[in-house]
């Protein structure tokens, strides 16, 4: 395969396959905010922090369905940058319930050790997602730079 031809495969827009599976990320996104918002707005007796969650989540999820909706959209090749973003969304809905969890716990003034391991497990795999999407990202721009100088050499 000559660098040319590579470029013009690294220069293409998402898959059809990535594009479905980003269009079911923000629909699921969207679906969960909106069961959530009428979970919230039929229970008029929620305790605060039961709201407090239920406002985390329906943000998590409109965050979800955002970046679904950017990444369907972007006619442009994104470099895995669709997954930096991804694993970035991951990082802070995994901090966002880290936090709720601890301060909940905290409050009750008993740390279950189920709950931090789940919190744990969840972090590591978070920050293993979002360490795989930057290696794969800086190899694609790598990759980039190097087809492109062989390409305009003679």
């Amino acid at each position: 395969m000559t660098p040319e031809e590579m470029l013009a495969r690294l220069d293409a827009p998402l898959s059809l396959r990535k594009r479905v599976g980003y269009l079911t990320v923000g629909l699921a996104g969207l679906l969960g905010s909106g069961l959530i918002s009428v979970l919230w707005a039929t229970e008029p007796g929620l305790p605060p922090r039961t709201r407090v969650a239920f406002a985390v989540l329906v943000a998590i999820g409109l965050c979800w369905a955002a970046f679904g909706g950017w990444a369907v959209t972007r006619r442009t090749p994104l470099f895995a940058r669709d997954r930096v973003v991804a694993g970035w969304l991951g990082v802070g809905a995994w901090l966002a319930f880290a936090v709720g969890a601890l301060i909940i716990a905290f409050l009750r003034h008993k740390l279950e050790l189920s709950l931090l391991s789940v919190v744990v497990a969840l972090g590591v795999l978070a920050a293993a997602n979002l360490w795989a999407a930057l290696r794969a990202r800086a190899a694609l721009v790598r990759r980039k730079a190097v087809l492109t100088r062989r390409a305009v050499r003679p």
